[in-house]
């Protein structure tokens, strides 16, 4: 995309040729291995384009020592604001923290850093979307039956709150949670780990997975098992709702993954403009079923 330098393994992107003095800022981003992030990096990519910045993009590949490297070499190329979707929360306060350093403003997406001064923090409301899904299963299972929840990254910010949203519901109902297990947000990890818990587990009747891709690799499972089981998956990826309209997935909370990366390049632009700008900026959520 004119304007914006492309995602490169290990690099920073290119340089907006003859352009010293191009307006620029960076994204660095958690992970480009899962299509919810790839969404938000375009949304922002597309935004970044419109204000005129040139857009940095970094991969930390899932691994917060690398989101560490990236956000150092940042600072030292002197990037106006880095949007930041941490690996892991807690380990994302030391990029945070480098940025601060530099008095380089930082914007969070989807996750947040448990450390560090943020600017804002731009997402969807994880506790209450956790918390939709819980009521939609629920709902589905007439008050009451045995439950199975796919965790995503431990650490994670996004992960945590749609477990407390989740659990809010849970305990809200006579459903029985009995197996909550990490699956990383990995669509063959929650294959594995779903193959195992239906085995142990044979009378579940529904799977919450905090993300699609855990949801996709968790439906597999349970059609191999041949198992009338409802799975309701997070995030609203353009796979996740394929899935809803085919009969697949029961549900996903849809987050507007372009919109997130949409409204942290328009607030990053009006923080290093000088001007106010919200704390938390709340995207919203919608419960995608079948019938939508």
């Amino acid at each position: 995309m004119t304007g914006c330098s492309k995602p490169e393994e290990g690099s920073t992107g290119t340089e907006s040729s003859g352009a010293s003095d191009q307006k620029s800022m960076a994204l660095v981003v958690s992970t480009l291995n899962n299509p919810f992030f790839v969404t938000l990096k375009e949304g922002a990519e597309k935004k970044a384009q419109e204000l005129g910045y040139d857009l940095v993009i970094l991969d930390s590949q899932n691994d917060s020592a690398r989101e560490m490297t990236n956000t150092e070499d940042l600072t030292v190329r002197g990037v106006s604001a880095i949007l930041l979707n941490p690996a892991d929360s807690d380990a994302a306060a030391n990029s945070v923290r480098a940025a601060n350093r530099a008095e380089i403003p930082v914007i969070t997406l989807d996750r947040g850093a448990n450390g560090g001064d943020v600017v804002s923090h731009v997402a969807s409301d994880n506790i209450a979307g956790g918390e939709m899904a819980g009521e939609f299963i629920a709902k589905k299972l007439g008050g009451e039956g045995q439950v199975i929840q796919l965790e995503g990254v431990p650490g994670t910010s996004a992960a945590r709150e749609r477990g407390e949203g989740f659990m809010k519901a849970v305990k809200a109902t006579n459903l029985e949670l009995v197996a909550t297990q990490p699956a990383d947000f990995d669509r063959t990890k929650a294959l594995n780990v779903t193959e195992n818990l239906l085995q142990a587990h044979p009378d579940v009747k529904a799977i919450f997975a905090q993300n699609d891709e855990m949801a996709l690799g968790a439906l597999k499972a349970v059609q191999a098992a041949k198992k009338d089981i409802i799975v309701v998956g997070f995030d609203g990826t353009e796979e996740g709702i394929k899935s809803v309209e085919e009969g697949g997935l029961a549900a996903t909370i849809a987050q507007q993954a372009s919109m997130i990366g949409e409204v942290g390049v328009e607030t990053a632009d009006k923080a290093i403009k000088g001007e106010e700008v919200e704390v938390y900026t709340p995207v919203e959520l919608k419960l995608i079923t079948k019938q939508s």
